[in-house]
């Protein structure tokens, strides 16, 4: 018990209070979760669209959700991370609520549209507020601790809204927009603005073109170091977010029930709920590009093997040899986007990054449905393996230029920190 206690305060001890409030929101806003994971199921079912027709509303969703991360990155750090948290949150439960009781193919699309615009744009200011108020030898950890909470959340969404949904679809909607706003109340009540470090004007960044705004937008699409790492991580979502367009319709094609998938799902989150606290002490002092590069060969595999799936236990043992993968990608991913993001500028650089997992949403489900329907299952699941082989020689080749990248803009923080230091120090007999 003695050890237990110790590896519990190891894990979660010394994290800021304001880091405990955004958790308990995260964790109350995926206990909710009910929408996305059955949209494929409610579109093909209860609204009789076809796999490319719910590919269309699902890469809808992905469409908006690129606007909503671009424009909740700018204001994240123009206008605030809390207003944007609070707007982008209510903004999300109105449209969920509208979503459910909505009919029509285009109604419903654009629908979806504005649900990933304001459901989206939450994403870089809350990622930006984490950075914002953990020290950086802390994380690891408190990105960890987060991801934990959103599949503590999922893994009960999944096998509640399976249930839910043989009583009434209506219900998904409404309470994902209930635990949405009470997110938002959590926000509110108890999470100030953080202070955040102001843009350091010194020299161009490393693998930034020049002659750029060095706080705008523009500066991190000329970031290519950075945006390389962003187009790998576009083709690793477009292999994951299979999970949620193509895989319950596949599931329903060998006449497996919506509660079906709900449990098979909810084994991802279970998964990552019993381990993944215990990842950032298993994947300390390693090579983060060995890291991410399993991470995507894993997922791969997991995927590839859904080709040959065809009863549930088979289809819950793909599940969790791809969320392997999930649990090693994700604490690196953390930890390296905030590592190569400069101060002052986080918000945008997250909401780039989250713009990937955008034009994933988008392109996934529309790619994933055409695949399916010209070429058949077999040939999306292996394709996925295939892609997945080529994204861990990518990481493997390019992570060196991104960890020295990350080295230097630590240097330079470094830097810029000591300089204020001794200009308060000059300044503070003057004052007296």
């Amino acid at each position: 018990m003695r050890a237990v206690r110790g590896w519990v305060r190891e894990t979660t001890g010394g994290l800021p209070t304001t880091f405990w409030y955004l958790w308990t929101g995260t964790l109350i806003n995926r206990l909710g979760s009910f929408v996305l994971i059955f949209l494929a199921i409610y579109l093909t079912t209860a609204r009789g669209f076809s796999s490319v027709e719910a590919g269309l509303v699902i890469g809808l969703y992905g469409a908006g959700g690129a606007v909503g991360t671009l424009t909740g990155g700018i204001l994240a750090d123009r206008w605030g991370r809390r207003p944007t948290l609070l707007t982008a949150h209510v903004g999300a439960a109105a449209m969920m609520v509208a979503l459910g009781f909505t009919r029509g193919l285009w109604v419903i699309a654009a629908g979806a549209l504005l649900l990933g615009m304001f459901a989206e744009a939450a994403r870089p200011a809350f990622a930006a507020m984490m950075v914002d108020v953990v020290p950086e030898r802390d994380r690891l950890r408190a990105f960890s601790l987060n991801y934990w909470a959103i599949n503590l959340g999922f893994a009960c969404a999944a096998i509640l809204a399976g249930f839910a949904a043989q009583v009434s679809y209506e219900l998904l909607f409404l309470v994902d927009a209930t635990t949405t706003l009470t997110t938002a109340a959590v926000i509110f009540v108890k999470v100030r603005e953080p202070s955040r470090v102001a843009t350091v004007r010194t020299t161009p960044t490393p693998g930034t073109r020049t002659g750029r705004r060095e706080n705008g937008l523009l500066s991190v699409l000329g970031d290519r170091v950075f945006l390389g790492f962003v187009l790998i991580n576009i083709f690793t979502a477009l292999i994951f977010l299979q999970h949620i367009s193509m895989l319950p319709i596949a599931m329903g094609a060998d006449g497996l029930a919506p509660s079906t998938f709900g449990t098979v799902i909810a084994l991802n989150g279970i998964l990552i709920v019993a381990g993944q606290l215990f990842v950032p002490r298993l994947i300390k002092g390693r090579n983060r590009s060995y890291v991410l590069a399993l991470a995507s060969l894993v997922t791969g595999i997991g995927f590839g093997l859904t080709a040959f799936a065809d009863a549930a236990w088979f289809y819950a043992l793909t599940v969790l040899i791809w969320t392997l993968g999930e649990m090693l990608n994700s604490p690196s991913n953390s930890t390296l986007i905030a590592e190569l993001s400069r101060p002052g500028m986080r918000g945008r650089y997250q909401g780039v990054f989250s713009l990937s997992w955008s034009v994933a949403g988008f392109t996934a489900p529309i790619l994933g449905g055409f695949v399916r329907e010209q070429l058949g299952d077999s040939a999306l699941w292996l394709g996925c393996a295939a892609l997945g082989a080529a994204l861990a020689l990518a990481h493997l080749l390019s992570g060196p230029v991104r960890e020295r990248r990350a080295t230097e803009l630590r240097r330079s923080a470094s830097v810029s920190q000591d300089d204020a230091s001794t200009s308060t120090a000059e300044l503070a007999p003057q004052a007296a």
